[in-house]
């Protein structure tokens, strides 16, 4: 496999517009007390200006034909360690580093790896104080979707529950190389001091959620069926809660969301 037709298969798109470059380390705002993780180096781009600034910066790279670019400069406080990223345990890796600042999360994401890459940095949410991550522009939008919208999601839930999310800027294709066939756009995650709802079982709530949300076109008591709730509970649920017979998953904002997971799964309300 060449080198070319290897990026292509990891979904790597290299961001060479410097402005842009710019204003994505603007929005991180490296600091002196920041331990930054960054996902997908590539060829340092945005792993040189922030060793400039950061206290720590740990740069992750799975292509091991990337890593001479990195090692060509050399920080005292940069690591580079060649890893497929959905391997690493962030905690062990800030472990290593008997760091005591803030830890940053901060990546151009693979389009392919996206998903579990989110979805790790949910497992992992405790360890991060913030996020910034260029990746495509509708799975931005999804994460930041409100209640009544197209983008509105599980993802925006589970999110939203535990981060202020703001979608920065769009990105177009001509910023990168090769040019991707989407937009992009840039997203920053900042940790609550405490999530809005305390969730009992977040796996369970996650399921839950997609299976609410699995056939949009269909009524949410239509999708909560289908979980092999008793349609006697669905009904108890949404007169105890106001709930509109016809309303849509998208409809529903996250508080009803959480009050329906306890009542029909947890059993606490």
């Amino acid at each position: 496999m060449t080198q070319k037709t290897k990026r292509r298969a990891l979904g790597q798109h290299f961001l060479k517009s410097r402005t842009v470059l710019n204003r994505i380390v603007r929005c991180i705002s490296p600091q002196i007390q920041d331990l930054i993780i960054e996902i997908g180096a590539g060829k340092g781009a945005l792993t040189f200006p922030l060793a400039e600034k950061a206290g720590r910066v740990i740069a992750i790279e799975k292509d091991p034909h990337l890593i001479p670019f990195l090692e060509k400069r050399r920080f005292p406080n940069l690591t580079i360690l060649e890893e497929d990223v959905l391997r690493v345990n962030f905690h062990e890796l800030v472990k290593k580093e008997s760091f005591r600042g803030s830890v940053k999360l901060v990546g151009n994401l693979p389009y392919s790896l996206s998903s579990p890459l989110l979805q790790k940095v949910l497992e992992e949410k405790e360890l991060i104080s913030e996020c910034v991550f260029l990746l495509q522009k509708e799975m931005a939008e999804r994460m930041c979707g409100q209640p009544g919208s197209k983008s509105y999601a599980p993802m925006s839930i589970l999110f939203q529950n535990h981060f202020l999310i703001a979608l920065r800027f769009t990105v177009g294709p001509d910023c990168f190389s090769p040019p991707p066939k989407v937009d992009s756009a840039l997203i920053s995650l900042q940790k609550r001091s405490q999530p809005l709802f305390f969730i009992e079982n977040e796996d369970l709530f996650r399921d839950f959620l997609k299976g609410s949300f699995k056939h949009r076109r269909k009524i949410l008591r239509k999708n909560l069926e289908k979980l092999s709730i008793p349609l006697s509970a669905i009904e108890k649920a949404y007169q105890k809660f106001s709930i509109e017979r016809n309303i849509r998953p998208e409809q529903l904002p996250i508080s009803q969301f959480v009050e329906l997971f306890r009542l029909l799964f947890i059993n606490v309300l």
